[in-house]
């Protein structure tokens, strides 16, 4: 028996499906047992190690919540400054004046094949050397220096796939209807794209969030992974305990940024519908346009 898009499995096949799955939940199940026996013989399973978590509010208050709100305050202002920065390089190269393109460009490949920590080393010798900031905020600028200049360059080429995408029918009809090349790139061709854009947007936003724990781990920047290390100090090196706990903090963060990008894609979508001409009942009874032409947006027609 077959099928549109495969060859319908054999008896044999389907044994075979059957052994390989038995075999790999026994391999992964001795994998797990392996883990969980070398956990508990070095007593890192020991209630006493995870009470502090869930009986008390002071970990949370003196390490885990100022480590999560230094790090949403990096990668809140390395954001802010990059989406932004990173569209103007993303249009620039597509600029038909070369005097533009080139210099974006240059720019743009220049940081994206530089390690973010090295941008964020380099930033802080910079600071220090250069500037008068203090040692203790130093670390923060350091950080969102690098967030910036690195996600900047990748976001300019999410921007500019992005656009790419796009059918030329769509300047072609701001084209036919008078606009000029900023109008449609702003009016006609960003907007739709922005759709398009965003899963790899938050992907990015996602890197920029755990990005700043290298900040912590090099920069002695106070964010949440690096409150590990005191943590485990006062409450009886409970390592295990503190990663995993900071682990799930970054699942949850990250999940609802996924989930709230998740939900403005699908609104998005729903409110992109195509408006043709408005029309209105003359005074004879027939219909006459009202107002100027617009964009078909499903097939790029003017209207």
């Amino acid at each position: 028996m077959t099928s549109v898009l495969y060859d319908a499995q054999g008896l044999r096949a389907k044994q075979r499906n059957i052994l390989y799955t038995v075999l790999f939940l026994i391999v992964a199940g001795a994998a797990v047992w392996w883990v969980y026996d070398s956990l508990a013989s070095k007593h890192q399973l020991d209630w006493i190690k995870w009470k502090p978590f869930f009986t008390s509010s002071q970990p949370w208050q003196t390490y885990l919540w100022p480590g999560l709100q230094n790090t949403l305050k990096a990668a809140a202002f390395a954001l802010v400054i990059a989406l932004p920065l990173g569209a103007l390089f993303g249009i620039g190269r597509l600029s038909d004046h070369r005097w533009m393109r080139m210099p974006a460009g240059l720019v743009v490949e220049f940081f994206r094949a530089i390690p973010v920590l090295i941008l964020m080393i380099t930033a802080n010798a910079a600071y220090s050397e250069y500037t008068t900031i203090s040692s203790e905020t130093r670390p923060l600028y350091a950080v969102v220096t690098g967030l910036v200049l690195y996600n900047a360059s990748v976001l300019a080429e999410i921007v500019r796939a992005g656009i790419l995408s796009l059918p030329q029918g769509q300047t072609d009809a701001a084209k036919a209807i008078g606009m000029r090349k900023g109008q449609t790139m702003l009016h006609v061709l960003l907007p739709q794209s922005v759709t398009a854009m965003l899963p790899a947007i938050v992907s990015q936003i996602v890197v920029i969030v755990k990005d700043t724990a290298l900040g912590g781990a090099v920069l002695t920047f106070p964010e949440l992974l690096a409150s590990v290390r005191p943590m485990s100090a006062n409450y009886g090196a409970n390592t295990i305990a503190c990663f995993t706990i900071i682990a799930l903090i970054y699942i949850v963060v990250n999940f609802a940024l996924t989930s709230f990008a998740g939900w403005l894609e699908r609104r998005l979508r729903r409110g992109k519908k195509s408006t043709g001409a408005v029309v209105g009942v003359a005074g004879d009874g027939g219909l006459q346009p009202i107002g100027p032409p617009a964009l078909n947006i499903d097939d790029g027609r003017a209207v």
